[in-house]
C-alpha cells in the first residue's frame, strides 16, 4: 500500500512540476506583451512621419495611415526635436486603435488612431536603406 501511495505522490509531483514550467512560459510572453492591455488597443512600434497635411507609421511589416487628431499632433511635437529634415521618419512606439479604412477611399488598407504614445527615439544615423534625389 506504501509503494502505491508513493507512486501516485511521484506522478502529482511530476505532473505539477510540468504545470510550472508551462506558466513560466506563458509568464515569459506576457513580459514580453506587457504594453499590451485587454482595451482593444494594440502596441505598435514604427518609423513616423507627418508631411503635408499626410501622417504615416511604417512598421517592418506594414504602413498605415495615420488619423489626424491631437494626438498625433502631440506625437508629431515630440518627434520635431529629431529631424533634420521635414520628411525624416522617426522611430516611435505608441498604443494606438487599428480601424480598416472604407473601401470608397485611397490609401492603406488599416488606419491607426493614436490613443497613447509610450516612446520616441532617435533615428539610427547609419541608415543605408535612404534614398534622396536632388537636382
Amino acid at each position: 500500500m506504501k509503494k502505491i501511495s508513493f507512486i501516485i505522490i511521484l506522478c502529482l509531483a511530476l505532473t505539477a512540476c510540468k504545470n510550472d514550467k508551462k506558466q513560466e512560459v506563458n509568464l515569459e510572453e506576457n513580459r514580453a506583451k506587457s504594453y499590451n492591455q485587454n482595451d482593444g488597443l494594440i502596441t505598435v512600434k514604427g518609423d513616423f512621419v507627418y508631411y503635408a497635411d499626410a501622417a504615416v507609421l511604417q512598421t517592418p511589416r506594414e504602413i498605415y495611415g495615420v488619423v489626424i487628431d491631437e494626438k498625433m499632433h502631440l506625437l508629431n511635437d515630440q518627434v520635431k526635436s529629431f529631424k533634420k529634415e521635414a520628411t525624416d521618419m522617426v522611430p516611435v512606439t505608441v498604443r494606438v486603435k487599428k480601424i480598416e479604412k472604407p473601401k470608397d477611399e485611397e490609401g492603406w488598407q488599416y488606419r491607426v488612431e493614436i490613443k497613447e504614445i509610450l516612446k520616441v527615439e532617435a533615428p539610427k544615423e547609419n541608415q543605408e536603406d535612404v534614398i534622396k534625389l536632388s537636382n
